[in-house]
């Protein structure tokens, strides 16, 4: 894993930020975690399980995940997937019934600024 941005991140449950994944690498500074920074404008701290509904869902409201897109070493995303997704995207795709399921140890807390945590407790999946 390369360098964490921010060694002391929080996740949404109040303990140590964890890995959301590597295979394929995600997080706003491509270092496998959901961290985020000023320059973040996107909040990227939602660390989800990707499934086919979501990706379907995101590629109709023009955030198409799913195909590769080789010039920025971007592999597409399958289901089975983490990501670090923006917070307010996951709230959208809650609001619009396709919400992916959420990783909390390794959810930003910065996300609890969009999501109330009693929410995305709803959609955890373990670790």
């Amino acid at each position: 894993m390369t360098t964490r941005y921010d060694p002391d991140a929080r996740n949404v449950l109040g303990g140590e930020l964890q890995s959301c994944s590597l295979a394929p690498v995600t997080g706003f500074f491509r270092n496998g975690c959901c961290e985020t920074g000023p320059q973040d404008f996107g909040l990227h701290t939602v660390c989800v399980v990707l499934t086919a509904e979501f990706l379907a869902y995101s590629k109709r409201v023009g955030n198409d995940l799913s195909t590769p897109v080789p010039e920025y070493a971007f592999p597409g995303l399958n289901p089975g997937d983490r990501w670090c997704l923006c917070a307010p995207r996951w709230k959208e795709a809650l609001d619009a019934g396709a919400a992916p399921q959420v990783v909390l140890e390794a959810t930003h807390e910065e996300t609890l600024a969009i999501v109330p945590l009693g929410v995305l407790k709803d959609y955890a999946v373990p670790a």
